[in-house]
C-alpha cells in the first residue's frame, strides 16, 4: 500500500504539465495560494468523513515544522524563482537529480553503489527525453538560475529523505498547507499582479492541482517515504518527465517523442537494478569468496 501511495504522487506530477499549462494565465504563487489551500481542504474533508474534530492541532515538533515549511515552499519558490533566470530545458534536468539524490541517500550503506547506478541510469533517461532534439546551453549568464534549481534538487531529496525518518502524523500535512499558503499569499502580494477572472476551464485545473499535484501528492509521498521502499521510488520518481510526455500527448497539446522509448527502458533498467540491490551485491560478495 506505501509503494502504491508512493506511485500515485509520481503519477500524479507527471500531470503537473497538463494542469499547469491550462492555468499559466495565474500568477504563479496566487495558484500556489490556491493549491495549498485546497491541500488544507482535503485534511479537512477526511477528518469530516471519519467524524474527528476539524481543528485538532498537528503533533509536529519545531524542527518537523521548520523542515515540512521551509521545504514545501521554498521548493516551489526556487523552482519559479529558477524557470525566470534559466531556460526551462537546463532548469528541468538539473531538477531531476532529486531522484538520484534520494536514491544514495536512503540505500543501506553496503548497496549505495548500486544505487548510484541505477540512479544515474534512470537520470540519463530523463535527459535523454527532455533534451528530445534540443541543444542543451551552459552558460555564465545563467548561473543563478542554475544554482537555484540545484536548490530545487537539494530541497526535494532532502526534504524526501527527513519524511524517511520522520514519525509525524501524514495528516499533519494539511496544517502545513495552511502555512505555505498563507506565505504563497505574501509573495504574490509583494511580487505579482491579482488576476480575479478565472474560465471555468482554469478554475478547473487549478483544483486538480491542489487535489493532485501540488496538494494530495505530498499526503501521498508522506505515506510512501515513511512506510514504503524509498530506494525504489526513488528510482521510479525518473518516470515523470516520461509520464508528463505522454499526458502532454494524449491531452492534444504536444507531439509524443520517440525519445519516450529510449528512456523508459533506461529508466526501467536503473529501477531494476536498484530493486535487485540486494540480490546482485550478494551474489557479487559469494563469487568474490570463492576459493
Amino acid at each position: 500500500m506505501p509503494n502504491t501511495a508512493g506511485v500515485a504522487a509520481i503519477l500524479m506530477w507527471g500531470m503537473l504539465a497538463v494542469f499547469s499549462l491550462q492555468t499559466k494565465a495565474i500568477p504563479p504563487f496566487q495558484l500556489l495560494f490556491i493549491c495549498f489551500s485546497i491541500s488544507f481542504l482535503i485534511m479537512m474533508v477526511l477528518r469530516l468523513c471519519r467524524g474527528q474534530k476539524l481543528l485538532t492541532p498537528p503533533s509536529l515538533t519545531v524542527i518537523q515544522w521548520l523542515v515540512h515549511t521551509g521545504c514545501l515552499f521554498g521548493f516551489h519558490f526556487c523552482y519559479f524563482m529558477a524557470i525566470r533566470f534559466a531556460p526551462a530545458i537546463e532548469v528541468s534536468l538539473i531538477g531531476y537529480l532529486w531522484p538520484l539524490l534520494l536514491g544514495i541517500y536512503v540505500a543501506p550503506q553496503g548497496l549505495r553503489l548500486y544505487a548510484l547506478c541505477g540512479g544515474l541510469l534512470g537520470f540519463l533517461g530523463s535527459v535523454y527525453l527532455v533534451m528530445a532534439g534540443a541543444t542543451l546551453q551552459i552558460e555564465a549568464e545563467f548561473i543563478f538560475g542554475y544554482l537555484l534549481a540545484l536548490l530545487c534538487a537539494l530541497i526535494w531529496s532532502g526534504y524526501s529523505w527527513f519524511l524517511s525518518r520522520s514519525h509525524s502524523e501524514v495528516e499533519d500535512i494539511g496544517w502545513v498547507s495552511l502555512v505555505v499558503a498563507l506565505l504563497a499569499l505574501a509573495a504574490h502580494v509583494i511580487a505579482e499582479t491579482s488576476v480575479y477572472t478565472f474560465t471555468p476551464l482554469q478554475w478547473a485545473n487549478a483544483v486538480l492541482l491542489g487535489l493532485g499535484p501540488i496538494g494530495g501528492a505530498f499526503y501521498l509521498w508522506d505515506t510512501a517515504m515513511k512506510k514504503g521502499n524509498q530506494s525504489l521510488l526513488a528510482s521510479i520518481s525518473f518516470a515523470t518527465p516520461v509520464i508528463s510526455a505522454l499526458a502532454l500527448y494524449l491531452f492534444g497539446l504536444s507531439a509524443l517523442s520517440s525519445a519516450v522509448i529510449t528512456a523508459v527502458c533506461l529508466i526501467l533498467a536503473g529501477a531494476m537494478i536498484i530493486h535487485r540491490a540486494p540480490v546482485i551485491h550478494a551474489r557479487v560478495t559469494a563469487f568474490r569468496n570463492l576459493p
